[in-house]
């Protein structure tokens, strides 16, 4: 009997804490899952993405060669993009990460210099963060990159907005996201369309912009639906 008793209050804890939780995301879920839009290539697509970029002051972002920041309090960040290289600091690990010769990259335990396989898991760890985390930073800046794409596409209320899809050369899906802009071209939100996130469609803030010493405009703040995260003090300069 007490066995009994044991598995039924289990059980009913085990549904008290996800029951919630399964509601929450199916509400989520019928609100704001959408198919990704259908766009237009070509002149005008990219007519818009350099509004955008005027809009954020591009030449003042390549002319930044120091950027840094932190990622949710958990990992920071000294990127000096003139030499390629970039500094990843979280828990007692650092990364010195050179994304032009890889074979440059150096990772420390405690400030103690690592070899072997510890090493290599660490760099390899330092990039994928870099690569998630410096996307909330610049990403605006990377649309006319390599095996991006760019759309035109028309919102319900006439608008215009900018669809990127990262193209992939493997089978992994593409990522894509649209820019959704304001009337003078800059970025204010965001709508995401990843295998990372299992609702298609969801928004991110990106209004909580700075102007840096370099005149660089980087945000310092996202939300995604009730959830926040911040980009730390955010610094930039020549």
């Amino acid at each position: 009997m007490k066995y009994k008793k044991s598995i039924k209050a289990i059980a009913g804890l085990v549904i008290f804490l996800t029951l919630p939780s399964i509601l929450f995301f199916g509400y989520v879920y019928f609100k704001y899952n959408e198919d990704i839009p259908s766009g237009i290539q070509g002149e005008k697509a990219d007519a818009l993405a350099y509004k955008m970029l005027d809009a954020l002051d591009y030449q003042a972002y390549q002319n930044t060669n120091y950027i840094e920041w932190t990622f949710k309090k958990k990992r920071h960040y000294k990127w000096t993009k003139n030499d390629s290289t970039c500094l990843v600091y979280w828990k007692e690990y650092k990364v010195d990460l050179n994304f032009k010769d890889s074979t440059q990259n150096k990772a420390y335990v405690h400030n103690f210099k690592v070899e072997g396989d510890q090493a290599k898991s660490l760099i390899n760890e330092a990039s994928t963060h870099f690569k998630n985390d410096s996307f909330w930073l610049i990403a605006p800046y990377t649309i006319f990159n390599k095996d991006i794409e760019r759309r035109l596409v028309t919102l319900k209320n006439g608008d215009s907005a900018l669809l990127v899809t990262y193209k992939t050369q493997n089978s992994h899906p593409e990522d894509s996201f649209l820019w959704i802009l304001e009337d003078n071209g800059k970025p204010y939100k965001l709508k995401m369309w990843t295998a990372a996130l299992p609702i298609d469609g969801l928004e991110a803030s990106w209004n909580d912009w700075i102007t840096t010493e370099s005149g660089a405009q980087l945000p310092t703040f996202h939300s995604i639906l009730i959830m926040g995260f911040d980009m730390g003090i955010v610094k930039g300069t020549k």
